[in-house]
C-alpha cells in the first residue's frame, strides 16, 4: 500500500507535464494500436507512459546512484525572488542541480538571475520566463 501511494504521489498532474514527440516504425505502433483496441490500456499514451515508468523502476536503483552522486535535487525545486535576493545578499551564487523540475519565480528579474545564479543543470524541464531563461542561456547545462 505504501508503494502505491508514493507512486501517486510522483505523478504529476497534466498542467505540470512536459509533451514530447517519438517516432515509431509502423510494427510497433500497429500492435501498439492492437493492445489498446484490445482494451490493454485506455490509448496510446496510457501505453506508453506504463511502458517509460516500467523502464524506469527498473532501473531506479541506478538513477538514485546517480542523483546522490550528481548531487541532484529529485523532483520539483522552486526559486523564489526572496530565495535568489538572499543568495544575491549573502554574496554566493547558486548551482542549480535538479533532476525533474526547476521553476524561477515569474517576479525574477534577468539581472536578479544573472546576480544570483551561477549554473543551471536540470534533467527534466526548467520554468521561467522568456527574460530569464534567454540571461541565463550561457549557464544552462
Amino acid at each position: 500500500m505504501g508503494r502505491e501511494i508514493a507512486a501517486q504521489e510522483n505523478r504529476m498532474k497534466p498542467a505540470d507535464t512536459e509533451k514530447i514527440t517519438i517516432n515509431l516504425g509502423p510494427v510497433d505502433l500497429g500492435q501498439i494500436d492492437l493492445l489498446v483496441q484490445e482494451g490493454f490500456y485506455s490509448n496510446r499514451t496510457d501505453l506508453i507512459r506504463t511502458a517509460i515508468r516500467n523502464q524506469l523502476q527498473s532501473h531506479g536503483d541506478v538513477i538514485k546512484q546517480t542523483v546522490a552522486r550528481k548531487s541532484l535535487v529529485l523532483g520539483l525545486q522552486h526559486y523564489t525572488r526572496a530565495d535568489l535576493e538572499a543568495v544575491r545578499d549573502a554574496g554566493q551564487k547558486l548551482q542549480i542541480q535538479v533532476l525533474g523540475l526547476a521553476s524561477i519565480g515569474a517576479d525574477v528579474t534577468p539581472e536578479l538571475a544573472l546576480a544570483a545564479i551561477d549554473s543551471v543543470t536540470v534533467l527534466g524541464a526548467l520554468h521561467a520566463s522568456a527574460a530569464v531563461k534567454a540571461a541565463l542561456a550561457g549557464r544552462i547545462h
